[in-house]
């Protein structure tokens, strides 16, 4: 997720990658991190003594995995309060971490939670951000800088991230998975597998723009396309037949509910 933010942003030139520093957990995982990024961006392992320097840095983002949390917080004497005003800014992109747990584990930081979702690699996101009052003006306007470029921001209350993430963060492995499963669909049906695959991403596209260019309700679309006694209709059928409007409710509130039970665990 570091690098879906990152990439954009200095292809857009909003950033010197001269002035983008990374520490990852193993010296192993150095090279796949650097991996497409401009030669300038500086990749070192926590345990070089350079990353306590990193850590100085006036803007941070924490985007390992919510499981390797307790790992970061080990590290006190690193995060240990400050008297700076405005303290530096700490942005979280882990799934589930609450502003309070990361306020507690980072006292000297002003601390952001931000759900970014993949579309951000090609500056098409959505983002979601929450934070403290204790948050100043110009902070929130270094936060939106980073994101505005290559996604829509909507400002949360915290409680609704879970939700949010649901559906915008995890949405894309469920939508790739029905593109997938729609090339197969025509792979099965006859049509070659590159032709198959071509179509169904012009197909998941296309029908997106349509919906927002025309300010459509999905319903509208589906009664656009499906004519009585058609092939569409008999398709339909099978789906809600199978499940699938079920399957894919349940997996937002399933994915909502796991991205809560992460910051119970952490916090217990």
């Amino acid at each position: 997720m570091a690098k879906a933010i990152v990439s954009p942003l200095l292809e857009r030139g909003e950033y010197n990658p001269e002035n983008v520093l990374g520490i990852v957990g193993k010296s192993s995982s150095i090279e796949p991190a650097l991996n497409d990024l401009p030669k300038a961006v500086k990749v070192v392992s926590s345990e070089d003594s350079f990353s306590r320097e990193i850590w100085n840095a006036p803007l941070k983002i924490l985007a390992v995995k919510p499981q390797q949390f307790s790992k970061i917080k080990e590290l006190d004497s690193i995060f240990q309060s400050k008297d700076d005003f405005p303290k530096p800014l700490l942005i979280s992109v882990l799934a589930g971490i609450t502003l309070k747990s990361l306020n507690k584990a980072f006292p000297g930081h002003t601390c952001v939670r931000a759900v970014p979702n993949a579309p951000s690699l090609v500056s098409q996101g959505l983002t979601g951000l929450a934070w403290d009052d204790d948050i100043t003006l110009d902070q929130k306007k270094v936060v939106r800088k980073i994101f505005e470029p290559i996604s829509e921001i909507y400002e949360l209350e915290e409680q609704k991230l879970d939700p949010f993430l649901a559906l915008t963060s995890s949405g894309p492995a469920y939508l790739a998975l029905v593109v997938e499963a729609m090339a197969d669909g025509a792979v099965a049906a006859g049509l070659p597998r590159q032709l198959s695959n071509q179509l169904a991403h012009k197909t998941l596209s296309g029908t997106a723009s349509l919906l927002r260019e025309k300010s459509l309700h999905p319903a509208e679309v589906k009664d656009m396309v499906a004519s009585p006694a058609g092939t569409t209709i008999s398709a339909l059928r099978h789906l809600e037949l199978a499940g699938l409007r079920s399957a894919l409710i349940e997996a937002i509130v399933l994915a909502a509910q796991k991205s809560r039970q992460l910051a119970e665990e952490i916090s217990s």
